[in-house]
């Protein structure tokens, strides 16, 4: 059995796939059932299932410390 990744709000995450821009790391914008993410890369935003989402994670990168405070 596989664990369930712990994810928060503004992770960013590196995924197994690249986005069609070339760039594999993403941010957490919203949680729920459904998750929406934005490219690094070229700041598209995405909104796919948790559990695709969770599917497709190759490792979590915690939150850096200067994107607490923004507004997104």
């Amino acid at each position: 059995m596989t664990s369930i990744p712990k994810l928060s709000r503004l992770d960013i995450l590196e995924l197994k796939k690249p986005h069609p821009c070339g760039e594999k790391r993403v941010r957490i914008l919203r949680l729920g059932s459904d998750v929406k993410i934005e490219c690094l890369g070229c700041a598209h935003v995405i909104t796919l299932d948790r559990i695709k989402l969770e599917k497709s994670i190759r490792r979590i990168i915690s939150s850096e410390p200067d994107m607490k405070g923004s507004a997104i």
